[in-house]
């Protein structure tokens, strides 16, 4: 519970406050850096912070800063860096991270800096602090929340006032204590402002804190009469403070104690509370006293009180030690009653290594100290405080008496249970869950083999983790290793002399294995595995001897991980040990620092490079890796770096600002980090390879400079650039160089262009866009402007220096809207710059804006702003800098009747006239710009320029043209939009790729296929693939000079990729129907024989991707090829089609989402005798334009099989002919039929094909999912569907599906077959009875199975989405595993947790996994905003509506979180999700497309 308002309640919260106000800079030690802790020191801080709260001693209007460093982050370096910046620094830190920062702390005991250590909330290690007794910090400790503030205070007073470290420490009471009121800082500003001159801080560096303070963060918001005269009674008081400090030598530890005691006397005078170095407790005669040095002194003193007066220990006094450094023995004698005859000295110390504790020699020197004194020196007997509770204490105290009252003491007895090495779960060190990553993949890789030797999860008893951690135990637990290896080896040779070993088998294997380990085989581990089983089949004395250390036989593979704080000091972190040693070691170290943050890194803190520090030893293996860059890539360096016999050093990259941080976020910013160079992928084997050199792999395009310069060093560079000459370029100058060459290319031709453009008054015409509707307006303007005999230019909006804007005549600008009222990508450095400019004066600046957006995009009230409010805040903006307008602001609406040019051309008319060039008559050549039916028309049958296009070297990509022609022969052009920015940024073009797109009718591949497709994803992808909701394969990341080869290789696979995307049949999805191997295969031969019917027959495809150059094709007169389209003709058709085949009762394909939906029928005896036919469904929707819609299918009627294919063909030529071919978003089928007719669209058809429908049969759906595990078929084959989540065949840390699957299809034998389904999985097929072992090993090797999943999750699916796709505006395929992980513990909470919902997300309305049609769907409608849509049918039937717009995560989840629970509740039985919100009323039903935009849960506000 949190306390009340102007309350504390915990010791922590109490230091960390007022080290807060008075510090101007707090470092808060943190075991982690999970976001918003609710307990610690860190979460006090975060609240002041929240409350902006000022400091007592922070600079006038600043506020104090607050860091969080990482225990493992060397963070007393900061402070001694801190230091260096300001006198007024504090710590907060548990106190286990004291030790290992004895070398900072030594330099810190000599600055005015003080450390609030919070011990261990189970049970504390008090040597922690006794080890820093020696170093000159005054070490001060408090028993309870109300001396937590008191003697936080008296430490910042007293640092301040001798110049020297204070340590304030205490041990964290279980829980919360009874809250105590802020201490009214005001009443020692006085004292506090005289300690800081003292000390030779003026006072302009002291804040007046009178009648400031945050009631809500601590203190009064006015003050009283009351308080002021507080105050000056204060300043009063100081002639009657015990002590004069004016004269005090704070060299000496008698000058410290008594300004130590000076300032307890301050506290008294000013809060009305007394504090000694030593506190006595009991009674005055007692003979007995302990002296306790521990976190349970408290519970001892109650015990005490507590006791009847008849038992052993109710006279026994106990003695408490305040002040700790500098030691009194003066004040201790005081404090010991004269009638004490002995002295229990109790010490709370987990590993005690010498015979006396410390403290006890302490207490010992003490009594010692003035032997002229005639009163008897106690006995004094030492004891060990182990852990006690309230309900041994009394058996403890009735020990320890027993003990020091008999004639002769033991020394040295634990009191107490033995000592827990477990620390509290607050402090409690761990690997954080990001970086567990690197950790799998190690686990994964070498299994048993695998020996973490510096892990968090050992149990070394008496050796706490902040020591068993770091890489110089990890090294003395290796050495440890191979001094018990070693001997293991000399027994089993002296066994082998001894010729022990009665089967020869045995023999010679063990002698083969000790020659391997001689020269440390890689194949030690296969020898090892055979020894070990002979040894076990033996059975005799000596080998069951040897079997007891079998782990020896197999060869471990020893690593030590660790953080990138090693990188700061190679040398203390023991890194360079290992290096030095050139023992067969392997070091990861995690660099978690984000690409984004390195701007901020402190420079005096720079990180070494490990990698580079290594190579220089030329005895290291040495790999730079990133998992969320290249999973291939570190698993070959993990793999590589076993096999090297000496150390190996792998740099892991995994960069996150908080260790919640979701993966999307680690990966966008690995990516950044790998593109730019700053993080390269690369391995390094010291070995010389065939030219005598080392040997050296560059595995990214990108060099840093500090690597460059090593290589040339070396004389490696050039060798790597003759040996990977795509790198050549990127070698041979650095990103700066390529960088200013563009940059000045450009100036250049930008100044071509003004020198041509200047015949008249100049106009400079400036654009931000996304879509290109934004400059394709702009460039028409600028034609217009020049055909009136302006000076025109026109270029982006972040091409244009802002500096020069001063110098502009007249100025214009065109912006389009993007995301949240964002400006598009190429507009927003330009925006930023002039948002934030004060100097910027535009008084001789003439400005016209005119901005493009969408009424009816944020259909909410309240999101009315984000209308065109690019182009709003631009027109502001440039009047409040002085800027006079040319004409009103222009608002292009697209819901116009027109779009965007109802109000252009308005708006340019009046600019016209403005300008005074209304009136000039001539002729522009306008020609409107191509159109998609114009490009397919003069592409020559798909030809286009795709050959010369992938012959140019100059970029990456393709022109605009060939991208449409492209599509054609399965290949998009795409680019990571990941680092778009970034790259825009550099001066660098986008880092362009190709997605290739299959096309594999019904889904079917050999195993042969399988593999072919997982080879050529690695060689010329990402190493990744996708399962598309089509059935096929999908690839990613191919660059242009892999995307031949990449084409050839499917081809050889006997596969290809002809329309598999563009304007024609697209692939054709068919049921998988595991169940049924005869129909299936009658189905699949339909679908092949559909998909071969309907095939463009282009010859451009074997022309571009099928020849080597060398290949002729004959010419005929004119030397012009001859094609022939006979279905199609040479402008194809109006947009993409698509057909499905289904069979009842599984709608595993969606059949009413496509063009064409064939629904099976069978007869009484289970034979496929038709189809039921379906057409116009589709998915493709505008946002917030009524004139596009999602449909289902509507149903012609029956036919028979035979009759299929032609039914089909005159379908699409219907299509073809009627299609609407100038408005690409009204060209689907859907819509072809709509504005026809069904009845007239049926008899047309009919009319065509010669014969009328028969009456569609009955059928049933029973849901549009895949049914997921084990079933036969009526052979008896056995067929597995597997899930994939979001068709993604990738391997990471946690899951390598796609290392199982090649394991799975080498293993499957002939006629085993991979089945892709259309919502994105995998059915194993004919898998026979004797095989299955094998299968269902590997699967459950590789976690394959399908258990552990949620119902939600099985259900679920989503597009690609971000990164490569081009119109995507919203996360997708990335994001919806997080999103489900969101909702699921709730779900199970509910009982739904194996409920089926069909839940789907898209990153934009075009509908790839054809979400209109999920009982649950998110819609991308801008960067983390998504469109909800509710009430879809779980058939697959009834489309779904929206429910409400542009909602983010939180909103979303606030959203669904209550439907589930009434679903749960209220549920009838067997009653799906989407059927009881429309029983329930949440949503209406969408009876047909052309209502999909009625009765809205949320209406558009406007």
């Amino acid at each position: 519970m949190a306390p009340p308002i102007g309350f504390v309640s915990t010791r922590e919260d109490a230091a960390a406050r007022v080290a807060y106000l008075f510090s101007e800079t707090v470092l808060s030690v943190q075991p982690n850096l999970k976001a918003s802790p609710s307990v610690g020191f860190q979460h006090a801080l975060d609240r002041m912070v929240h409350h902006k709260v000022r400091g007592i001693v922070a600079k006038r209007g600043t506020l104090p800063s607050i860091y969080s460093v990482r225990h493992n982050a060397d963070p007393f370096l900061t402070v001694v860096e801190e230091l260096g910046k300001t006198p007024f620094v504090s710590v907060t830190a548990p106190s286990s991270t004291l030790p290992a920062a004895i070398t900072h702390l030594a330099k810190l005991a000599k600055f005015p800096v003080v450390i609030h250590v919070s011990m261990s909330r189970s049970f504390a290690d008090f040597s922690e602090i006794i080890s820093l007794r020696q170093l000159g910090f005054t070490l001060i400790q408090s028993f309870s929340l109300q001396e937590a503030q008191d003697l936080a205070i008296a430490s910042h007073i007293l640092a301040t006032r001798i110049g020297k470290g204070v340590i304030h420490f205490f041990h964290q009471h279980e829980g919360e204590e009874t809250p105590i009121p802020f201490e009214k800082v005001s009443k020692l500003d006085n004292v506090v402002y005289r300690s800081a001159r003292v000390y030779g801080v003026g006072a302009e560096n002291v804040v007046d804190n009178k009648g400031h303070w945050d009631n809500t963060a601590g203190d009064v918001s006015s003050e009283s009469a009351m308080d002021r005269t507080i105050v000056d009674e204060t300043n009063i008081d100081q002639r009657n403070l015990i002590h004069d400090l004016t004269r005090v030598d704070y060299t000496t530890a008698a000058g410290l104690f008594q300004a130590t005691e000076a300032v307890f006397d301050i506290i008294r005078v000013a809060l009305g509370r007394t504090y000694k170095a030593f506190d006595y407790h009991g009674a005055g005669n007692a003979d007995t006293a302990l002296l306790i040095f521990g976190s349970s002194a408290k519970d001892f003193i109650t015990a005490i009180r507590q006791a009847d007066s008849g038992n052993i220990y109710s006279k026994v006094g106990v003695i408490t030690v305040r002040i700790y450094r500098p030691w009194s023995a003066e004040k201790l004698l005081a404090t010991i009653p004269q009638s004490v005859k002995r002295l229990g000295v109790l010490e709370q110390i987990h590993r005690q290594t010498t015979k006396w504790g410390p403290v006890l020699l302490d207490v010992i020197s003490s009594l010692n100290s003035d032997l002229s004194t005639t009163t008897a020196i106690p006995v004094v007997v030492g004891y060990q405080l182990g852990y006690l509770d309230n309900k041994t204490i009394g058996q403890a105290l009735r020990g320890i008496s027993q003990n020091i009252q008999s004639k002769t003491p033991i020394q040295n007895l634990l009191v107490g249970g033995p000592v827990s090495h477990d620390v509290d779960l607050e402090y409690h060190l761990s690997q954080p869950e990001l970086e567990t990553a690197y950790s799998k993949m190690l686990f994964n890789v070498f299994g048993a083999r695998l020996s973490i030797l510096n892990s968090l999860d050992s149990n070394e008893s008496g050796i706490p983790q902040t020591i068993s951690s770091n890489p110089e135990y990890g090294f003395g637990a290796y050495l440890a290793k191979e001094e018990e290896k070693e001997v293991f080896v000399s027994k089993l040779q002296k066994a082998i002399n001894a010729n022990v070993f009665t089967n020869q088998e045995t023999k010679n294997l063990v002698l083969r294995w000790l020659l391997l380990n001689r020269e440390s085989s890689s194949t030690l581990s296969e020898v090892g595995a055979e020894l070990i089983s002979s040894l076990e089949s033996d059975g005799s004395e000596i080998a069951c001897e040897f079997l007891k250390d079998k782990a020896f036989f197999l060869g471990t593979t020893s690593w030590i991980i660790g953080s990138d704080a090693w990188s700061y000091d190679p040398g203390t972190s023991g890194v360079h040990n290992v290096i030095a040693s050139g023992k067969n070691v392997n070091v990861l170290i995690i660099d978690s620092q984000p690409y984004t943050a390195r701007a901020t890194t402190d420079v005096s803190r720079r990180k070494k490079d490990i990698g580079l520090y290594a190579m220089n030893y030329s005895n290291s293996y040495v790999a730079s890796i990133a998992v969320y860059s290249s999973y291939t890539q570190a698993l070959q360096a993990l793999i590589e770096a076993d096999k090297f016999a000496g150390p190996s050093i792998v740099i892991a990259y995994l960069p996150y600002n908080e260790e919640t941080d979701s993966a999307l976020n680690v990966l966008q910013e690995t990516k950044k980090a790998v593109d730019s160079g700053y993080w390269p992928l690369y391995r390094w084997d010291p070995r010389p390879d065939d030219s005598g050199l080392p040997n050296f792999q560059l595995d990214s395009q990108a060099l840093k400079k500090e690597l460059k310069d090593f290589l040339e060093r070396e004389n490696h560079l050039a060798q790597l650039a003759r040996r990977v000459p795509i790198f050549g370029e990127n070698i041979a100058g650095s990103y700066g160089s390529n960088l200013r060459s563009q940059q000045r290319r450009k100036a250049k031709d930008a100044y071509s262009k003004l020198i041509d453009s200047l015949t008249g008054p100049p106009l400079t015409i400036l654009f931000a866009s996304d879509g290109g509707t934004a400059e394709n307006l702009a460039k028409r303007l600028h034609r217009r402007a020049k055909g009136r005999g302006l000076g025109a230019v026109v270029m982006a909006m972040d091409d244009f220096l802002v500096e020069d804007l001063v110098a502009e005549e007249n100025l214009v600008i065109v912006t389009s809207t993007a995301g949240q009222g964002e400006f598009p990508q190429n507009g927003r450095k330009f925006w930023e710059t002039i948002k934030s400019s004060t100097d910027l004066n535009l008084t001789s600046v003439h400005y016209a804006v005119f901005g493009l957006g969408d009424s009816h995009y944020w259909p909410r009230k309240q999101d009315a702003v984000y209308y065109n409010k690019p182009s709003k805040d631009l027109n502001y903006r440039l009047e409040i800098l002085g800027a006079k307008r040319i004409v009103g602001l222009g608002l292009g609406n697209i819901q116009d009747p027109d779009g965007h040019e109802t109000a252009y051309l308005v708006w340019e008319i009046q600019l016209w006239k403005a300008l005074g060039v209304d009136g000039v008559g001539v002729f522009v050549d306008e020609s409107p710009p191509a159109t998609n039916e114009d490009i397919k028309i003069q592409s020559n049958y798909l030809r286009g320029t795709i050959v010369e296009g992938l012959n140019d070297e100059t970029t990456g990509g393709i022109s605009a043209s060939d991208f449409q022609v492209a599509k054609f022969h399965g290949v998009y052009l795409q680019d990571d939009r990941d680092i778009r920015e970034h790259r825009k940024a550099s001066g660098l073009e986008p880092a362009y790729s190709f997605m290739i797109r299959v096309r594999m009718p019904a889904g079917i591949s050999t195993p042969a296929q399988w593999l072919a497709i997982d080879q050529i994803a690695d060689e010329n992808g990402n190493h990744t693939f996708k399962i598309t909701t089509r059935g096929t394969y999908q690839l990613h990341g191919v660059i242009k000079k892999n995307l031949k080869s990449a084409v050839k290789a499917i081809n050889a696979a006997l596969l290809d990729t002809i329309a598999a995307c563009g304007d024609a049949n697209r692939n054709l999805v068919c049921a998988g129907l595991p169940y049924n191997h005869s129909l299936h295969k009658e189905l699949t031969s339909y679908a092949r024989d559909l998909s071969e019917h309907l095939l463009p027959r282009m010859t451009a495809y074997h022309e571009i991707w099928l020849t080597d150059g060398n290949d002729e094709k004959k010419l005929v007169a004119g030397n012009a090829t001859v094609d022939f389209e006979p279905l199609y003709g040479a402008s194809y058709l109006p947009r993409k089609f698509k057909i499905a085949i289904a069979m009842p009762p599984h709608n595993d394909v969606d059949v009413f989402a496509h063009d064409v939906g064939l629904i099976a029928i069978v007869d009484a005896e289970g034979k496929l005798a038709g189809f039921n036919v379906l057409a116009g469904g589709g998915m493709g929707v505008t946002h917030n334009n009524k004139k596009t819609y999602p449909r289902t299918g509507s149903l012609l009627g029956y036919v028979k099989k035979e009759d299929v294919v032609v039914v089909c063909e005159k379908i699409m030529l219907i299509q073809r002919d009627n299609g609407d071919r100038k408005a690409r978003n009204q060209a689907r089928l859907q819509y072809t039929i709509d504005h026809m007719g069904i009845d007239v669209f049926r008899q047309k058809t009919e009319e065509i094909l010669g014969f009328k429908f028969e009456e569609a049969h009955a059928f049933r759906f029973e849901s549009n999912i895949d049914h997921f595990g084990w079933v036969k078929d009526e052979r008896g084959l056995n067929h597995f569907t597997m899930f994939v989540e979001n068709g993604r065949i990738q391997d990471t840390p946690d899951v390598r599906i796609k290392a199982g699957l090649r394991e799975i299809a080498l293993a499957m034998k002939s006629g085993g077959e991979f089945r892709l389904t259309g919502n994105q999985h995998v059915i194993l097929s004919n898998i026979a009875e004797k095989d299955m072992p094998a299968v269902t090993r590997l699967i459950a090797e590789y976690k394959l199975d399908n258990l552990r999943h949620s119902g939600l999750r099985l259900s679920s699916s989503a597009c690609v989405g971000f990164p490569t796709c081009g119109v995507a505006i919203a996360e997708s395929e990335r994001y919806l595993p997080i999103f489900i992980s969101k909702l699921e513990s709730y779900l199970e909470e509910l009982g739904l947790r194996h409920d089926s919902v069909i839940l789907r997300m898209t990153g934009c309305p075009n509908g790839c996994v054809r979400p209109w049609l999920a009982e649950v769907a998110m819609v991308g409608k801008a960067y983390g905003a998504y469109n909800l849509m509710l009430g879809g049918g779980y058939d697959g039937q009834r489309l779904n509506k929206l429910y409400r717009s542009s909602v983010n995560e939180e909103q979303a989840l606030e959203l669904l979180k209550p439907l589930f629970k009434r679903w749960a509740l209220e549920r009838r039985e067997g009653e799906h999700f989407g059927d009881f919100l429309i029983r329930a009323g949440v949503i209406k039903p969408t009876l047909e497309g052309k209502k999909f935009h009625d009765d809205v849960a949320e209406e558009d506000d406007e």
